[in-house]
């Protein structure tokens, strides 16, 4: 009723929050769904709401959460972890930040160019930008760079994934591998058929049930066998605690890798020779991005049960609403 001393007046109800087309338990309801399915259209069936209205709920918890942590950080993000996550076939990456001791992810950004990661570190205030302690990810040149260039003592706070380079390691193993298997073909000796996969195991972690083979085909004068022992020895660089003894361990690996005659075997070594600064930096704080792997699986089962995101800034705000760790809920 328009009251022609007052006008119209709109009072905020207890019960319904700022513009919600549902009162604050049902969206808490949505948001417990959402969080439990992980998939909008299971939320739909389940509450009854349209796939609009449940995302709608999703994108003002987003923004509801990140309001939140704006203005009460909590904790300061001492330890980071970068990694990249592929958004479509084709080359289509996004780049990945997150905090090591929360297990949250803290900032999604297009692509995984230098620019990627330094919309992050712009986000940071100074203070923020001191605080941080380390900084893991693999060796791609554009994260090198950013880190390089926005953060203060990068060049001690950088630490290499220790997994990633030993995928590396073992890839160079497989292509010493292919390569013998090809010429061992033809002159008629099938000596690597069918030992694919048997090369990629450490050497503890061989099933029992291949174990005889194994350890009948890698006691073989191969280039595989030595290229396979090679990639052993260098997991005991992570065993060192102090960088001077490992530095001394990896300049013996370095020159039996050099030494080797196998191709690709000599190109892992440069690659780790040129990075080992930041490979020890391992020594100090004994780190891996184990937390970033396991944030992308957790998107990837996102991902697979939305049964794909073609849209990009649906995916980012579905990666925040589930791994951001915001707090999400009406009050």
């Amino acid at each position: 009723m328009n009251c022609p001393e007052h006008g119209v007046k709109q009072v905020a109800a207890p019960w319904s929050g700022r513009h919600g087309r549902f009162t604050l338990l049902m969206e808490r309801l949505i948001i417990h769904t959402l969080e439990a399915c992980q998939s909008v259209s299971r939320t739909c069936r389940l509450t009854g709401v349209s796939w609009d209205q449940a995302w709608a709920v999703m994108e003002r918890a987003v923004r509801r959460g990140q309001q939140r942590k704006r203005e009460q950080p909590g904790e300061p993000v001492r330890r980071i972890g970068v990694d990249e996550k592929a958004f479509r076939k084709g080359h289509s990456y996004m780049t990945i930040v997150c905090d090591h001791d929360r297990s949250t992810v803290e900032y999604v950004a297009d692509d995984r160019k230098t620019s990627s990661l330094e919309g992050y570190f712009e986000s940071l205030t100074d203070k923020q930008l001191a605080d941080i302690e380390v900084v893991t990810m693999d060796l791609w040149r554009p994260y090198i760079k950013a880190t390089h260039a926005q953060l203060p003592g990068a060049q001690d706070k950088i630490v290499f994934d220790r997994f990633h380079l030993m995928k590396l390691a073992t890839d160079a193993v497989d292509q010493v591998r292919r390569a013998e298997h090809k010429a061992l073909k033809r002159q008629g000796d099938d000596t690597l058929t069918g030992t694919k996969h048997l090369w990629l195991y450490n050497e503890e972690n061989v099933p029992a049930k291949h174990a005889p083979r194994f350890e009948l085909v890698k006691d073989q004068h191969l280039r595989t066998s030595r290229a396979w022992a090679i990639k052993e020895t260098l997991r005991d660089l992570w065993g060192y605690h102090y960088p001077g003894a490992a530095r001394r361990f990896f300049a013996r690996w370095f020159g039996w890798a050099r030494r080797s005659q196998l191709p690709p075997i000599k190109q892992l070594a440069t690659t780790l020779g040129k990075h080992l600064d930041n490979i020890l930096t391992y020594c100090k704080h004994r780190i891996t991005n184990g937390v970033a792997e396991g944030l992308n699986s957790k998107i990837m089962t996102i991902k697979r049960l939305a049964v794909g995101f073609r849209n990009r800034e649906h995916f980012k705000t579905a990666i925040y609403f589930h791994c951001g760790g915001l707090d999400l809920y009406p009050r």
